[in-house]
């Protein structure tokens, strides 16, 4: 698909432990891409999303270049234990634009939050802290989402809602990059990054 990438990856390589786990990687994001990353437990597919963000600056080779904003959902959700989910999510998208009371409660609510709004957070599961993190997607303004296993500690209908949102968001110009053990079922071309054999296709 034409047009200016959103990320991209110059011969990234990655030891970790004295051992290779993926070795010049390079690849490019454009809108409207989806793109899984692949490969066994201890692969390197947290690391390599932790890479593109800029939240791990060392131990690897290479370069990331990223020309827009970027979400960053991964396994650790960013939820403050003494706020409700309401506050943590508002206190989240509050940089992104102004959203009101009956938006974040519908938020919640797609991530199987409803009733849960004004709970402290630390009553709450840890699985019910991972949706209130997945809950910022259904509000982000950002084009590229960096997703790390996003559809973990989230039901059948919870994964269905969020495979829509998915492709709502590429079909409208932003990209996808995500980890997910589990094969997509979406009506939309999904392009993959295999680790072992280092390539896209």
């Amino acid at each position: 698909m034409p047009g200016t990438p959103l990320l991209a990856a110059h011969s990234i390589s990655l030891e970790r432990g004295g051992r290779e786990l993926f070795q010049d990687l390079s690849f490019e994001v454009l809108p409207g891409h989806l793109l899984q990353i692949e490969g066994p437990n201890g692969a390197g597919k947290t690391s390599l999303i932790r890479i593109l963000t800029g939240l791990s600056r060392y131990g690897f080779d290479g370069r990331v270049s990223r020309h827009t904003a970027l979400l960053y959902l991964g396994h650790h959700p960013a939820v403050k234990a003494l706020l409700t989910p309401r506050e943590n999510l508002a206190w989240h998208v509050a940089g992104e634009g102004q959203y009101s009371d009956e938006q974040i409660e519908i938020a919640l609510a797609k991530v199987g939050l409803y009733g849960y709004e004004d709970v402290p957070s630390h009553a709450l599961s840890a699985g019910q802290h991972r949706r209130v993190n997945l809950a910022r997607l259904y509000l982000s303004q950002c084009p590229l989402w960096l997703l790390d296993e996003p559809f973990a500690a989230i039901d059948k209908t919870g994964v269905l809602e969020l495979e829509a949102l998915l492709v709502r968001h590429v079909e409208a110009g932003g990209a996808v990059v995500m980890t997910s053990h589990q094969a997509l079922q979406v009506n939309y071309e999904i392009r993959f990054l295999n680790l072992a054999e280092g390539m896209v296709s």
